[in-house]
């Protein structure tokens, strides 16, 4: 093997040591390395794979002619050529692939193609000792005049790469322990939803579960508001104790009060015997108000009290019953109007309202609806016993245009129709019920506007949204929206984003 490069070689060699100078996202330097050894060096495909710093694995993270999703590809130590390099740390040269037993070609890059007419070059990359990656590439063997000469070359490439490998693989391993940070934090429950606002709901519930706060759960009926209260208490130190529910607007204001209170024998006709209330039924567990709006204003001065003193008196009773109960209430009212037309109490609100939680509509929760429609099919074809794999194109079209106003509860009510109704394998149009073809009402005069100028705001709101989650960095954002750096980098400049203002935000 000999290190005398040639002019070509050289020139390939200072290109690649410019670009991993720059001060751009590790990732884009390893791609475009790639990029120079395809356009300077000839090399047909070639690849990085970055070295797992806990397990030694080999994961493929950037690739030039080769289809792969992030994080699909790996290869265990002494696995294939690309994990038997990572485990000696020698480099390996194959001047006939298709002789070679060790290839396995993972990617499928090479399967319409002879593999006896290729090369292949596989050499470790070191940092301060320590083997951190993996450079591969194969070349057309006719191009290849002396195989120990490109190894020689790919090897110094590997030199060149050895610290932005290093640094990659920390930064896969900080966002790793990140997710994981990010998912023991998440609150056990059973809300469906991967959009911004029901991730803000959950943040919410994860900083005030464990404790003993009073919750009010505002939002639009059917909106999953009962959901949030278990998840509450199911992530709180209580979850051992029970969770009783009351719907305050499912039973009359003569029978409410006895039913959150209790009542003694012969307090009123029909109390034949001594009835303990849900407070005491909660005791030591959480109980959730539904519907606290509707709470007569007797009752509404007994709730006030229980919060204030933590105990109360049973109807027909002179005793007083302490409790070590959390509260949770929910409401489809806005009970500040409430307030101001004199039919809720102010103070009991602000009681209520130590920690309030909204639960968005569902029409506000646009990439959450297929989420949840493809779950009710799911449920409901298992509860049928029906084997439905997918809702078609036009079903989805429908499921998103539609302004929901049942929120929830009645997509359920639509996907277990059509998982009844459904004879084949998918979810069609026609499954779906007829209001769901209708526009809501006040929206036929409404203009459309022209396609472009819709297009065009949705794609700005879309950039900028990205750009916020990633602090401005465009590498990032692009990713994110699965898109290249150029583009969004035209986009920018198109719709006049400033992605600094961004970056300013990031905590010192």
């Amino acid at each position: 093997m000999t290190d005398n490069f040639t002019l070509i070689e050289l020139r390939a060699l200072h290109e690649i040591a410019r670009v991993l100078s720059r001060s751009t996202e590790f990732k884009d330097q390893l791609q475009e390395t790639l990029d120079v050894l395809s356009a300077r060096l000839g090399m047909e495909r070639g690849m990085i794979s970055v070295l797992d710093l806990q397990t030694g694995e080999a994961w493929l993270d950037v690739a030039r002619g080769v289809d792969f999703e992030s994080g699909q590809i790996s290869y265990r130590p002494g696995e294939g050529i690309t994990g038997k390099v990572a485990q000696t740390g020698r480099p390996m040269a194959i001047a006939n692939l298709g002789k070679e037993t060790l290839f396995l070609d993972r990617t499928g890059a090479r399967k319409s193609l002879n593999r006896a007419e290729l090369a292949f070059l596989c050499v470790p990359i070191f940092y301060q000792g320590r083997c951190v990656g993996i450079l591969s590439a194969d070349k057309l063997a006719h191009q290849v005049e002396e195989i120990g000469q490109e190894l020689a070359i790919l090897g110094a490439v590997a030199e060149l790469l050895g610290k932005v490998v290093y640094f990659r693989a920390v930064e896969e391993e900080n966002g790793r322990l990140r997710r994981m940070l990010a998912e023991a934090r998440r609150p056990t429950t059973n809300i469906t939803g991967r959009s911004k606002v029901i991730q803000e709901v959950l943040r919410l519930i994860d900083q005030v579960a464990d404790t003993n706060t009073t919750v009010l759960i505002s939002g639009e009926t059917g909106t999953g508001k009962e959901l949030v209260a278990k998840a509450i208490h199911e992530n709180s130190r209580r979850a051992s104790g029970p969770i009783v529910q009351v719907n305050c607007a499912a039973m009359p204001d003569t029978l409410l009060e006895s039913e959150l209170f209790g009542h003694e024998k012969g307090a009123f006709t029909g109390a034949i015997t001594r009835r303990r209330g849900r407070f005491e039924e909660a005791q030591g567990g959480s109980i959730f108000l539904d519907e606290v709006g509707e709470l007569s204003p007797i009752a509404q001065a007994k709730l006030l009290r229980v919060l204030q003193e933590r105990e109360f008196q049973p109807l027909g009773s002179s005793r007083m019953v302490k409790v070590d109960v959390r509260v949770i209430t929910a409401t489809n009212k806005d009970l500040e109007s409430e307030i101001s037309h004199g039919a809720f109490r102010q103070d009991l609100f602000y009681r209520l309202n130590v920690f309030p939680i909204y639960l968005p509509p569902l029409r506000e929760r646009g990439p959450d609806i297929l989420l949840l429609a493809d779950y009710f099919v799911l449920k409901y074809a298992q509860e049928f016993s029906k084997d439905i794999k997918r809702i078609s194109t036009s079903a989805i079209d429908m499921l998103m245009s539609y302004h929901w106003p049942g929120n929830v509860r009645e997509l359920e009510n639509c996907m277990e129709r059509a998982v009844l109704l459904s004879q084949g394998n998918a979810i069609d149009s026609w499954h779906l019920p007829p209001t769901l073809q209708m526009k809501p009402e006040g929206t036929l005069s409404v203009s459309r506007g022209k396609l472009e100028a819709l297009t065009s705001a949705f794609e700005r709101d879309l950039i900028t949204d990205a750009l916020k989650d990633v602090r401005g960095n465009q590498s990032q954002a692009a990713r994110l929206l699965g898109t290249t750096k150029r583009i969004i980098q035209y986009k920018v400049e198109k719709y006049g984003i400033d992605p600094r203002r961004f970056r300013m935000k990031q905590p010192a």
